[in-house]
């Protein structure tokens, strides 16, 4: 057998601390797979006492920054997490050092990746994130080998397990998105804090990932539009039910004429999609290519047995001498991101008024749409019995539901149409729209 391949981990939480017990108790057989012996040599973290199912003091190390450049370790295994800080500082440190990098830090490398990318060439070092895109889905070697013949056309998918979970149990038990969101963090499904899951943030994250794997170009980071789920109503679910959809919180990266579009936000997709078929804390990749049409990558996305599978095999991969660029191309080659163009989107609207219930108010609402070129597939109005709450019932008796899907029509229309609205007066509430993605 060859020389060892010596594993120092930095980050001994979730993720980090089932990749310490994968590799501590599955030594042998890594080993043989590879040819070479593949060992954990070096361990980090602020916590030194919790239970990560494996007895890791023989191989503590107490700073971080001295094992990130170390001659101990061939490869730096970062698992802290964040954008930027000691993350940062640290896998700067060890490409610099000349040693390969895996990370499950998609925040640090959709700020950072074309940089860290460069570091890495210029050094001889692989950098691998197999683990910051979808968990347990192996989504980046799918779009840096296995489909390296096709032109992709769309990368889009369900990246975050915390909104599916809430969406599919607001859907199927009909409660409330702050139900759902308390059962969520009581199940560990979502942090104490879920704002960077449910805002959205998480899924832009990956997007951004996606973006420039699928399509060559840098990572943008700070140019994709992102909106969470968190005004999503048991209405709204209920009224794409009955439309013969379902809403999922998407990230979203395609090719047009005009250049890349890249955003996160609430889609209805039909139910016979195979995307509305994917509930709970799954996550799924849907990948358009050219010569291979549509492939659709469902798995765990999170978790740390699922997520420290993924760091592995970038390991693996590393073993095996199998080096690739960061984003499948080298990093001088990638192209600088252009926005699209604002076009028409392709299937329309969903937008949801809670009007006050008084002459001319509706037809002032539909006015308003007409005013911007935007033509209504369908307008309705829904009167609803007061609720027990007193808030509530007043709202409910001076205002009642008005549900309209337009045709195909450009974003920027219907929010300057649904600002307009909103300042009329004729709304007890901010309009809500959600796209609908005819897949």
């Amino acid at each position: 057998m060859s020389e060892p391949l010596r594993i120092g981990i930095a980050g001994l939480g979730t993720v980090g601390g089932s990749t310490a017990r994968l590799l501590v108790t599955r030594e042998n057989e890594l080993s043989t797979k590879c040819d070479r012996p593949v060992r954990l040599v070096a361990a980090c973290d602020l916590d030194r006492a919790s239970d990560r199912g494996v007895d890791l003091s023989a191989y503590w190390v107490d700073d971080v920054m001295e094992l990130a450049a170390s001659d101990r370790i061939d490869v730096f295994v970062e698992t802290i997490g964040g954008e930027g800080g000691i993350a940062y500082e640290t896998v700067k440190a060890a490409l610099g050092a000349g040693k390969h990098v895996v990370t499950a830090n998609k925040a640090m490398l959709a700020k950072h990746g074309r940089e860290l990318a460069r570091l890495a060439e210029a050094s001889g070092a692989t950098l691998n994130f197999e683990a910051a895109v979808a968990g347990g889905i192996p989504v980046v070697k799918a779009l840096r080998e296995g489909l390296v013949g096709n032109t992709i056309r769309r990368v889009y998918g369900i990246l975050n397990g915390t909104c599916n979970y809430i969406l599919t149990r607001m859907e199927a038990e009909h409660l409330t998105f702050e139900e759902c969101l308390a059962e969520a963090q009581r199940l560990g499904y979502a942090e104490a804090d879920p704002t960077f899951d449910v805002e959205g943030f998480d899924t832009a994250h990956k997007t951004v990932l996606l973006t420039s794997l699928a399509f060559g170009t840098e990572t943008a980071g700070d140019d994709i539009y992102v909106e969470g789920i968190t005004r999503i109503t048991l209405e709204d679910i209920e009224a794409a039910a009955e439309l013969g959809y379902r809403i999922k919180l998407l990230g979203v990266a395609m090719r047009t004429d005009t250049g890349i579009e890249q955003r996160v936000h609430p889609t209805m997709v039909p139910q016979s999609s195979a995307i509305a078929r994917i509930d709970g804390v799954l996550n799924a990749v849907a990948i358009d290519g050219d010569f291979v049409d549509e492939i659709v990558l469902v798995g765990p996305g999170a978790g740390g047995d699922a997520t420290a599978s993924a760091v592995v095999a970038d390991i693996v991969d590393i073993a095996r001498n199998t080096a690739l660029p960061m984003f499948g191309r080298p990093a001088g080659e990638l192209t600088p991101y252009k926005r699209a163009a604002m076009r028409a989107h392709e299937g329309g609207y969903y937008i949801h008024c809670l009007a006050y219930d008084r002459p001319g108010a509706f037809a002032a609402i539909a006015g308003r749409m007409a005013d911007h070129g935007i033509s209504l597939e369908s307008i309705v109005q829904r009167h609803r019995a007061p609720s027990a709450d007193g808030a509530d019932r007043e709202a409910a008796r001076n205002a009642q539901p008005v549900t309209m899907i337009t045709y195909d029509t450009t974003e920027a229309e219907v929010r300057t149409a649904l600002e307009q609205i909103e300042r009329d007066g004729h709304v007890a509430e901010p309009p809500r729209m959600i796209r609908i993605e005819r897949l």
